[in-house]
C-alpha cells in the first residue's frame, strides 16, 4: 500500500464521552510519506489520544482520518485492527512487552499476527528470526540476552525491544508515543539516532510525540499539538 501522504486528517473531533468537553479538535494535519515528524505537547494535552486515533484504536466523533491512503472510517473494528497490525509499527509509552516471553519472541509477535509483516521479514530469503536478530543487534541487543524474558531487562533494554518489534516486517508507518521518557539525555540521543537510522533504512515515515521539546532537533519537521488543536485554545 502506498500513498503520497502517510497521514491526512480533516476536521477531526474527539471526546471521551457524550457531554464531555472536546479534547481534540484538529482542522487539518498532513504528513508526507517520507517525513520524520515530531509533535510536541505538554503532559495530558491529548498526544496519546491523537496517536490512538491515527492507529484506529479510537474512532473520532467527527472528521476524516486517512492513513497510507486508507480511510479508517470505512473499516470495521476488526478491519482497523487488521490494518494496524499489517501497516503500522507502534512503540508504546509503556512498551507493552509480554513480560514472560523471551526478547526474540516479543519482537516476532507482529509476524505471528500479520502475513504481510511475516513476508516482509522474510524478504531476500532470510528467516523472520534472522531479521529480528538483525534489528536487535542494530539497536544494541544481542547474544544470550535474546533468550531472556522481557521482565528481566532494564528499562532502556525494554525500550529497544519495543522498537525492534515495531520495525520488524517493514511497516509503512512508525508511531512512537513518548518512548524515551524513562531515559537520560545521552541514552535518549543514542536511541533516537538508532531509531531514525532504521526508519530510513526501511523507508518508513516516523511520527514521534513527546513532552520533551529538546528532542525536536532530530526530526525533519516539528509540530505543536497546542497549535494544531483548537480544543486547547483559550
Amino acid at each position: 500500500m502506498s500513498a503520497a501522504l502517510a497521514v491526512r486528517l480533516t476536521d477531526l473531533r474527539f471526546r471521551w464521552q457524550a457531554g464531555a468537553p472536546c479534547c481534540l479538535d484538529i482542522p487539518s494535519l498532513a504528513i508526507a510519506a517520507g517525513e520524520r515528524v515530531f509533535i510536541y505537547g505538554a503532559s495530558g494535552s491529548g498526544k496519546s489520544t491523537l496517536l490512538g486515533l491515527l492507529a484506529g484504536v479510537h474512532r473520532p466523533e467527527a472528521g476524516y482520518v486517512e492513513i497510507l491512503g486508507q480511510d479508517l472510517g470505512q473499516l470495521s473494528g476488526s478491519g482497523r485492527d487488521r490494518f494496524r497490525v499489517d501497516h503500522i509499527g507502534f512503540i508504546f509509552q509503556q512498551f507493552n512487552l509480554i513480560p514472560y516471553l523471551p526478547v526474540l519472541d516479543n519482537v516476532l509477535l507482529p509476524c505471528r499476527f500479520s502475513r504481510r509483516r511475516l513476508a516482509e521479514a522474510r524478504r531476500d530469503g532470510k528467516s523472520e528470526q534472522a531479521e529480528a536478530r538483525r534489528l536487535l543487534e542494530a539497536l544494541g541487543l544481542e547474544g544470550q540476552l535474546l533468550a531472556q524474558p522481557a521482565h528481566r531487562l532494564s528499562v532502556g533494554q525494554q525500550q529497544r525491544v519495543a522498537a525492534a518489534r515495531a520495525l520488524i516486517g517493514r511497516p509503512e508507518l512508525i508511531i512512537a508515543d513518548e518512548p524515551t521518557s524513562a531515559l537520560d539525555a545521552d541514552r535518549q540521543d543514542d536511541f533516537l539516532d538508532l531509531l531514525l537510522e532504521e526508519c530510513a533504512a526501511q523507508a518508513s515515515p516516523l511520527l514521534f510525540v513527546s513532552h520533551d521539546h529538546r528532542l525536536a532537533s532530530h526530526f525533519t519537521r516539528e509540530l505543536s499539538l497546542a497549535a494544531l488543536n483548537r480544543a486547547s485554545l483559550p
